[in-house]
């Protein structure tokens, strides 16, 4: 009887952390919709930190913030995840750079360093 009910006890309370833990449900996911990850090289041109992607041909602006200092990544490849919005940027480097007349600007959220230095440096 005693191993019975101890047998209920664990099981009850195995339900109910299964019951308390988050749900990964479209609408958890829906939060991060806007959210990019693009790995690629860190530059500077003029005042403009830059990701590009050689493989893919693409370039970012990136915007760091007050906890993710971007001139510690210079020279590095990394993974940067964030949020994606048109660039406000009016440098012309950036933009011959890019090679487009609407680049994209990459709010950063997080980096992670791939490699010290990017191929080819």
């Amino acid at each position: 009887m005693r191993r019975i009910t101890l047998l209920l006890i664990v099981l009850y309370i195995g339900v109910s952390c299964v019951a308390q833990t988050p749900d990964s449900s479209p609408q958890s996911a829906k939060k991060n919709k806007d959210e990019i990850t693009a790995t690629g090289c860190v530059s500077k041109s003029s005042t403009d930190y830059i990701l590009t992607q050689p493989d893919k041909g693409n370039s970012y602006e990136l915007q760091g913030s007050r906890k993710i200092r971007l001139s510690r990544y210079l020279g590095q490849q990394v993974e940067v995840t964030g949020v994606e919005s048109p660039s406000l940027s009016t440098s012309s480097d950036f933009l011959a750079r890019a090679g487009s007349a609407s680049p994209v600007t990459i709010s950063v959220n997080s980096v992670k360093t791939i490699a010290k230095r990017c191929s080819g440096d």
